[in-house]
């Protein structure tokens, strides 16, 4: 039997203490691939770490200090750790600015833990990872139609090939509600840019049309 990959290693940097204990607890219990190796409330804190660098850290934006995010981002970058922006800002600009100085994904503050196991696991793996609700700010593409992240094209590769929700759900290791999150934000970008994929049959014949899925 092949041996079992290991944890990933992950980091919180949160300044909340309120915060930073809920997240340590939520993401202990949801997934058992992720190991909680350090919690703590300032940068400083992390760098001087015995467990640093980790594999990934979930970084808060707001941190009240004086250091640039972008030299946070490219000390991090520089131990091989990726990093995972969290924030109460939705602004494209700051979003924008976090990814093109490095950070492995974005999210906002008030996402459930799925979402944010997600975004560790994605991170991990060297994916770029936006939560679905700040990435209907960077939507919208040249041509007008709607700009989906690599897990929304595949779960609405998965349901419009005919799958149904629980189906989805097993194959990309997810909650069913957070796959019927995903077909909800989905549908609403579509909305957004003025195509109707209410149903099913239409959402196929779009994904058809946008090439997520072959005829």
């Amino acid at each position: 039997m092949p041996e079992p990959s290991a944890p990933i290693r992950l980091a919180i940097v949160d300044d909340h203490r309120m915060l930073l204990g809920a997240l340590t607890e939520w993401i202990k219990s949801a997934a058992d691939d992720i190991e909680m190796v350090a919690a703590v409330a300032s940068w400083p804190e992390l760098l001087t770490h015995p467990e640093f660098p980790a594999d990934v850290v979930l970084l808060d934006l707001d941190l009240k200090d004086s250091i640039p995010v972008s030299m946070k981002l490219a000390t991090l970058t520089s131990t091989g750790t990726r990093t995972v922006m969290m924030s109460t800002y939705s602004e494209p600009a700051v979003i924008r600015e976090s990814l093109n100085a490095g950070a492995s994904g974005y999210l906002f503050k008030s996402e459930d833990v799925d979402m944010i196991v997600e975004s560790i696991r994605a991170a991990h793996a060297g994916e770029v990872f936006i939560s679905p609700e700040l990435g209907q700010a960077l939507n919208a593409t040249e041509d007008g139609t709607p700009k989906l992240s690599a897990q929304e094209r595949r779960v609405m590769a998965l349901y419009a090939n005919g799958e149904p929700v629980k189906s989805v759900a097993y194959a990309l290791g997810i909650s069913e509600e957070t796959a019927k999150s995903y077909l909800k934000r989905i549908r609403e970008k579509y909305r957004q840019a003025g195509y109707d994929v209410g149903t099913k049959v239409s959402l196929r014949k779009q994904a058809i049309r946008d090439g997520v899925i072959l005829a």
